[in-house]
Protein backbone atom coordinates (compact mmCIF):
# COMPACT_ATOMS: atom_id res chain seq x y z
CA UNK A 1 0.00 0.00 0.00
CA UNK A 2 1.52 3.57 -0.93
CA UNK A 3 1.54 6.55 1.15
CA UNK A 4 -0.24 9.65 1.32
CA UNK A 5 1.27 13.24 0.25
CA UNK A 6 -0.39 16.09 1.77
CA UNK A 7 -0.23 19.93 0.71
CA UNK A 8 -0.96 21.07 4.34
CA UNK A 9 1.29 24.50 4.00
CA UNK A 10 -0.37 27.60 2.56
CA UNK A 11 1.38 28.55 -0.42
CA UNK A 12 2.44 25.07 -1.29
CA UNK A 13 2.49 23.46 -4.42
CA UNK A 14 2.34 20.00 -5.91
CA UNK A 15 4.13 19.30 -9.30
CA UNK A 16 6.06 16.57 -11.26
CA UNK A 17 9.97 16.56 -11.33
CA UNK A 18 11.20 12.75 -13.84
CA UNK A 19 9.55 10.31 -11.30
CA UNK A 20 8.54 12.26 -8.37
CA UNK A 21 5.81 14.42 -6.77
CA UNK A 22 7.11 17.79 -5.56
CA UNK A 23 5.63 19.44 -2.97
CA UNK A 24 7.58 23.00 -2.64
CA UNK A 25 6.81 26.52 -1.24
CA UNK A 26 9.10 29.45 -2.87
CA UNK A 27 11.10 27.28 -4.42
CA UNK A 28 12.06 25.44 -1.59
CA UNK A 29 11.61 21.56 -1.52
CA UNK A 30 9.15 20.46 1.30
CA UNK A 31 8.51 17.14 0.23
CA UNK A 32 9.12 14.36 -2.81
CA UNK A 33 7.99 10.78 -3.40
CA UNK A 34 8.05 8.43 -6.17
CA UNK A 35 4.93 8.00 -7.89
CA UNK A 36 5.20 4.21 -7.05
CA UNK A 37 5.44 5.04 -3.14
CA UNK A 38 1.94 7.17 -3.49
CA UNK A 39 -1.40 5.71 -3.20
CA UNK A 40 -3.26 9.14 -2.83
CA UNK A 41 -2.72 12.86 -2.31
CA UNK A 42 -5.19 15.02 -0.40
CA UNK A 43 -5.70 18.82 -0.47
CA UNK A 44 -6.78 19.96 2.51
CA UNK A 45 -6.30 24.06 2.24
CA UNK A 46 -7.48 26.45 -0.72
CA UNK A 47 -4.46 28.03 -0.81
CA UNK A 48 -2.64 25.26 -2.89
CA UNK A 49 -1.75 24.69 -6.14
CA UNK A 50 -1.67 20.88 -7.94
CA UNK A 51 -0.20 20.88 -11.57
CA UNK A 52 -1.71 19.65 -14.80
CA UNK A 53 0.95 17.64 -15.04
CA UNK A 54 0.76 16.21 -11.11
CA UNK A 55 -3.04 15.39 -11.69
CA UNK A 56 -2.05 13.80 -15.22
CA UNK A 57 0.42 11.34 -13.60
CA UNK A 58 -2.01 10.50 -10.77
CA UNK A 59 -5.02 9.93 -12.32
CA UNK A 60 -2.93 7.55 -14.96
CA UNK A 61 -1.79 5.34 -11.89
CA UNK A 62 -4.87 5.46 -10.62
CA UNK A 63 -3.94 7.84 -7.37
CA UNK A 64 -6.97 9.22 -6.06
CA UNK A 65 -6.52 13.04 -5.67
CA UNK A 66 -9.16 14.52 -2.52
CA UNK A 67 -10.21 18.17 -1.63
CA UNK A 68 -11.40 19.11 1.51
CA UNK A 69 -13.45 22.06 2.73
CA UNK A 70 -13.38 24.03 5.86
CA UNK A 71 -14.87 22.12 7.69
CA UNK A 72 -13.26 18.98 6.40
CA UNK A 73 -15.77 17.60 4.26
CA UNK A 74 -14.52 16.12 0.93
CA UNK A 75 -15.86 18.29 -1.79
CA UNK A 76 -14.02 16.40 -4.86
CA UNK A 77 -12.45 13.27 -5.79
CA UNK A 78 -10.41 12.82 -8.44
CA UNK A 79 -9.62 9.93 -10.04
CA UNK A 80 -9.03 8.07 -13.26
CA UNK A 81 -11.97 7.37 -15.79
CA UNK A 82 -10.75 3.78 -15.90
CA UNK A 83 -11.33 2.73 -12.26
CA UNK A 84 -14.90 1.65 -13.13
CA UNK A 85 -17.11 -0.20 -10.72
CA UNK A 86 -17.91 -4.01 -11.91
CA UNK A 87 -21.82 -3.97 -12.80
CA UNK A 88 -22.18 -7.10 -10.77
CA UNK A 89 -20.58 -5.91 -7.78
CA UNK A 90 -23.36 -2.56 -7.94
CA UNK A 91 -26.18 -4.85 -8.87
CA UNK A 92 -25.74 -7.53 -5.95
CA UNK A 93 -25.19 -4.39 -3.71
CA UNK A 94 -28.48 -2.90 -4.37
CA UNK A 95 -30.16 -5.97 -4.43
CA UNK A 96 -28.18 -6.66 -0.84
CA UNK A 97 -31.06 -3.60 0.58
CA UNK A 98 -33.65 -6.44 0.47
CA UNK A 99 -32.34 -9.43 2.20
CA UNK A 100 -30.51 -10.50 4.75
CA UNK A 101 -27.21 -9.50 3.54
CA UNK A 102 -28.22 -5.88 4.03
CA UNK A 103 -29.51 -6.43 7.46
CA UNK A 104 -26.28 -8.44 8.67
CA UNK A 105 -23.76 -5.33 7.53
CA UNK A 106 -26.29 -3.24 9.16
CA UNK A 107 -25.96 -4.86 12.16
CA UNK A 108 -22.23 -5.78 12.02
CA UNK A 109 -21.86 -1.92 11.69
CA UNK A 110 -23.54 -1.01 14.91
CA UNK A 111 -21.67 -4.03 17.00
CA UNK A 112 -18.63 -3.03 15.51
CA UNK A 113 -18.80 0.65 16.31
CA UNK A 114 -20.11 0.23 20.04
CA UNK A 115 -17.14 -2.50 20.18
CA UNK A 116 -14.34 0.57 19.08
CA UNK A 117 -16.27 2.91 21.36
CA UNK A 118 -15.29 0.65 24.32
CA UNK A 119 -12.36 -0.44 23.44
CA UNK A 120 -11.18 3.14 23.12
CA UNK A 121 -12.12 3.65 26.41
CA UNK A 122 -10.99 0.55 27.84
CA UNK A 123 -7.40 1.68 26.07
CA UNK A 124 -7.43 5.49 28.22
CA UNK A 125 -8.35 3.31 31.51
CA UNK A 126 -5.66 1.37 31.47
CA UNK A 127 -3.58 4.54 31.77
CA UNK A 128 -5.91 7.02 33.76
CA UNK A 129 -6.57 4.56 36.38
CA UNK A 130 -2.93 4.57 37.66
CA UNK A 131 -3.20 8.67 37.78
CA UNK A 132 -6.89 8.90 39.13
CA UNK A 133 -8.72 5.79 40.24
CA UNK A 134 -11.87 7.67 40.49
CA UNK A 135 -11.71 8.84 36.94
CA UNK A 136 -10.94 5.18 35.87
CA UNK A 137 -13.61 3.31 37.45
CA UNK A 138 -15.72 5.75 35.83
CA UNK A 139 -14.59 4.84 32.09
CA UNK A 140 -14.99 1.18 33.68
CA UNK A 141 -18.79 1.43 34.04
CA UNK A 142 -18.98 2.98 30.68
CA UNK A 143 -16.91 0.57 28.51
CA UNK A 144 -18.96 -2.21 30.66
CA UNK A 145 -22.09 -0.87 29.71
CA UNK A 146 -20.87 -0.09 26.06
CA UNK A 147 -20.04 -4.20 25.76
CA UNK A 148 -23.51 -5.09 27.14
CA UNK A 149 -25.49 -2.57 24.75
CA UNK A 150 -23.11 -4.34 21.63
CA UNK A 151 -24.73 -7.87 22.71
CA UNK A 152 -27.67 -6.60 22.93
CA UNK A 153 -27.31 -5.03 19.39
CA UNK A 154 -25.97 -8.48 18.00
CA UNK A 155 -29.27 -9.66 18.86
CA UNK A 156 -30.99 -7.71 16.56
CA UNK A 157 -33.13 -10.10 14.08
CA UNK A 158 -35.35 -9.52 11.28
CA UNK A 159 -35.48 -10.29 7.26
CA UNK A 160 -34.68 -7.60 5.65
CA UNK A 161 -32.83 -4.06 7.27
CA UNK A 162 -35.29 -2.05 6.54
CA UNK A 163 -37.70 -4.49 9.64
CA UNK A 164 -34.97 -3.54 11.99
CA UNK A 165 -33.63 -0.01 10.87
CA UNK A 166 -34.90 1.94 13.62
CA UNK A 167 -34.06 -0.90 16.29
CA UNK A 168 -30.54 -0.41 15.08
CA UNK A 169 -30.25 3.16 14.91
CA UNK A 170 -31.65 3.34 18.78
CA UNK A 171 -29.59 1.13 19.58
CA UNK A 172 -26.19 2.87 18.11
CA UNK A 173 -27.85 6.43 19.33
CA UNK A 174 -28.14 4.86 22.85
CA UNK A 175 -24.43 3.21 22.82
CA UNK A 176 -23.54 7.01 21.87
CA UNK A 177 -25.08 8.69 24.37
CA UNK A 178 -23.20 6.24 27.18
CA UNK A 179 -19.88 6.93 24.89
CA UNK A 180 -19.54 10.65 25.19
CA UNK A 181 -20.48 10.48 28.57
CA UNK A 182 -17.10 8.01 28.69
CA UNK A 183 -15.34 10.82 26.60
CA UNK A 184 -16.57 14.13 28.75
CA UNK A 185 -14.75 12.36 31.71
CA UNK A 186 -11.70 11.76 29.86
CA UNK A 187 -11.76 15.84 29.24
CA UNK A 188 -12.70 16.88 32.53
CA UNK A 189 -10.26 19.30 33.55
CA UNK A 190 -8.71 19.66 29.84
CA UNK A 191 -11.56 21.08 27.84
CA UNK A 192 -15.50 22.03 27.45
CA UNK A 193 -17.10 19.85 25.96
CA UNK A 194 -21.22 19.49 26.44
CA UNK A 195 -21.96 16.53 24.27
CA UNK A 196 -21.60 15.58 20.71
CA UNK A 197 -22.33 18.10 17.94
CA UNK A 198 -22.63 17.65 14.08
CA UNK A 199 -22.88 19.71 11.68
CA UNK A 200 -22.17 23.51 12.43
CA UNK A 201 -20.70 23.22 15.64
CA UNK A 202 -18.69 25.91 16.59
CA UNK A 203 -17.09 24.40 20.53
CA UNK A 204 -13.39 23.22 19.81
CA UNK A 205 -14.01 19.77 20.39
CA UNK A 206 -16.75 19.04 18.34
CA UNK A 207 -15.24 21.18 15.65
CA UNK A 208 -12.08 18.87 16.05
CA UNK A 209 -14.22 15.78 15.65
CA UNK A 210 -15.84 17.42 12.69
CA UNK A 211 -12.97 17.78 10.49
CA UNK A 212 -11.53 14.73 11.82
CA UNK A 213 -14.16 12.72 10.18
CA UNK A 214 -14.47 14.67 7.17
CA UNK A 215 -10.48 13.87 6.45
CA UNK A 216 -11.93 9.91 7.41
CA UNK A 217 -14.52 10.10 4.82
CA UNK A 218 -12.40 10.84 1.92
CA UNK A 219 -10.52 7.93 3.17
CA UNK A 220 -12.77 5.14 2.90
CA UNK A 221 -14.31 7.31 0.10
CA UNK A 222 -11.79 6.56 -2.33
CA UNK A 223 -11.86 2.73 -0.70
CA UNK A 224 -15.60 2.53 -2.08
CA UNK A 225 -14.83 4.01 -5.41
CA UNK A 226 -12.03 1.34 -5.97
CA UNK A 227 -13.96 -1.77 -4.70
CA UNK A 228 -16.45 -0.78 -7.68
CA UNK A 229 -19.43 0.08 -4.74
CA UNK A 230 -21.95 2.89 -5.45
CA UNK A 231 -21.22 5.49 -2.25
CA UNK A 232 -24.51 6.72 -2.23
CA UNK A 233 -26.55 3.39 -1.59
CA UNK A 234 -25.78 2.53 2.22
CA UNK A 235 -27.59 0.43 4.42
CA UNK A 236 -27.84 1.59 7.62
CA UNK A 237 -27.83 5.20 6.62
CA UNK A 238 -30.74 6.05 4.22
CA UNK A 239 -30.66 7.19 0.97
CA UNK A 240 -31.09 11.13 0.18
CA UNK A 241 -29.70 13.19 -2.18
CA UNK A 242 -26.23 13.62 -1.49
CA UNK A 243 -25.75 11.95 0.94
CA UNK A 244 -22.88 8.97 0.63
CA UNK A 245 -24.71 6.86 2.60
CA UNK A 246 -22.36 3.94 2.14
CA UNK A 247 -19.08 5.89 3.09
CA UNK A 248 -21.10 6.62 6.49
CA UNK A 249 -22.01 3.00 7.00
CA UNK A 250 -17.85 1.93 6.52
CA UNK A 251 -17.11 5.00 8.47
CA UNK A 252 -18.32 4.06 11.67
CA UNK A 253 -15.85 1.05 12.72
CA UNK A 254 -13.04 3.64 12.36
CA UNK A 255 -14.47 6.70 13.73
CA UNK A 256 -12.91 5.82 17.45
CA UNK A 257 -9.45 4.76 16.64
CA UNK A 258 -8.65 7.08 13.63
CA UNK A 259 -10.37 10.13 14.82
CA UNK A 260 -11.80 9.83 17.99
CA UNK A 261 -8.34 9.26 19.78
CA UNK A 262 -5.99 11.82 18.63
CA UNK A 263 -8.69 14.35 18.91
CA UNK A 264 -8.82 13.44 23.10
CA UNK A 265 -5.28 13.22 23.34
CA UNK A 266 -4.82 16.91 21.48
CA UNK A 267 -7.51 18.31 24.04
CA UNK A 268 -5.99 16.05 27.07
CA UNK A 269 -2.39 17.77 26.35
CA UNK A 270 -3.89 21.39 26.03
CA UNK A 271 -2.99 22.04 22.25
CA UNK A 272 -4.35 25.52 20.99
CA UNK A 273 -7.20 25.04 19.11
CA UNK A 274 -8.30 28.23 17.32
CA UNK A 275 -11.43 28.97 15.99
CA UNK A 276 -12.42 31.72 13.38
CA UNK A 277 -15.32 32.60 11.94
CA UNK A 278 -17.03 29.46 13.61
CA UNK A 279 -14.67 27.28 11.95
CA UNK A 280 -11.25 25.96 12.91
CA UNK A 281 -8.62 27.94 11.77
CA UNK A 282 -6.04 27.06 8.66
CA UNK A 283 -2.96 25.89 11.71
CA UNK A 284 -5.49 24.08 13.03
CA UNK A 285 -6.82 22.62 10.78
CA UNK A 286 -3.66 21.36 9.43
CA UNK A 287 -2.94 19.98 12.62
CA UNK A 288 -5.91 17.75 12.98
CA UNK A 289 -5.33 16.45 9.53
CA UNK A 290 -1.77 15.44 10.38
CA UNK A 291 -2.61 13.44 13.46
CA UNK A 292 -5.72 11.61 11.73
CA UNK A 293 -3.61 10.87 8.76
CA UNK A 294 -0.73 9.59 11.02
CA UNK A 295 -3.87 7.15 12.67
CA UNK A 296 -4.33 6.08 9.02
CA UNK A 297 -0.89 5.45 8.11
CA UNK A 298 0.20 3.56 11.49
CA UNK A 299 0.04 0.06 11.83
CA UNK A 300 -2.73 -1.76 13.49
CA UNK A 301 -2.97 -5.59 14.09
CA UNK A 302 -5.47 -7.09 11.51
CA UNK A 303 -5.94 -10.91 10.73
CA UNK A 304 -2.82 -11.78 12.63
CA UNK A 305 -0.22 -9.55 11.41
CA UNK A 306 0.46 -5.58 11.70
CA UNK A 307 -0.43 -3.66 8.54
CA UNK A 308 -1.56 0.27 8.12
CA UNK A 309 -4.73 1.58 8.90
CA UNK A 310 -5.06 2.49 5.69
CA UNK A 311 -5.26 -0.51 4.03
CA UNK A 312 -7.51 -2.06 6.76
CA UNK A 313 -10.15 0.21 5.67
CA UNK A 314 -9.29 -0.90 1.40
CA UNK A 315 -9.72 -4.65 3.15
CA UNK A 316 -13.07 -3.92 4.82
CA UNK A 317 -14.97 -1.76 2.25
CA UNK A 318 -13.66 -4.96 -0.29
CA UNK A 319 -14.18 -7.70 2.19
CA UNK A 320 -18.11 -5.94 2.34
CA UNK A 321 -17.77 -5.97 -2.17
CA UNK A 322 -17.06 -9.90 -1.87
CA UNK A 323 -20.39 -10.49 0.70
CA UNK A 324 -22.97 -8.77 -1.27
CA UNK A 325 -21.63 -11.13 -4.03
CA UNK A 326 -22.08 -14.04 -1.57
CA UNK A 327 -18.69 -14.65 -0.84
CA UNK A 328 -17.72 -14.77 3.04
CA UNK A 329 -19.19 -12.50 5.76
CA UNK A 330 -17.99 -9.28 7.23
CA UNK A 331 -17.05 -8.95 10.08
CA UNK A 332 -16.14 -5.30 11.39
CA UNK A 333 -12.71 -4.36 12.33
CA UNK A 334 -11.72 -4.91 15.71
CA UNK A 335 -9.54 -1.80 17.24
CA UNK A 336 -6.56 -3.22 19.59
CA UNK A 337 -3.26 -1.40 21.01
Amino acid sequence: MGQTMSLLVYGSSLGKTSERFVIKKEGKILEEKPFFRVSEIVVPSRGVMVSAGAIFEAVARGIRISFLGPTGTPYALLSSSALVATVETRRQQLAALDDRRGLEFARAVVVGKIRNQARLLKYFAKYESEADASCGERLRVVFEQLDRLADEADEIAGGKVADVRFSLLGAEGGAARVYWRGVTTLLEGAAAFAGRTGRGAVDPVNALLNYGYGVLAQAVWGAVLNAGLEPYAGFLHVDRPGKPSLVLDLMEEFRAPVVDRPVIAMCRRGEPVKIENGKLDRDTRRLVAERVLEKLGADARFGGRRVSVRSIVQAQVRSLASFVRGQGGYRPFAFQW
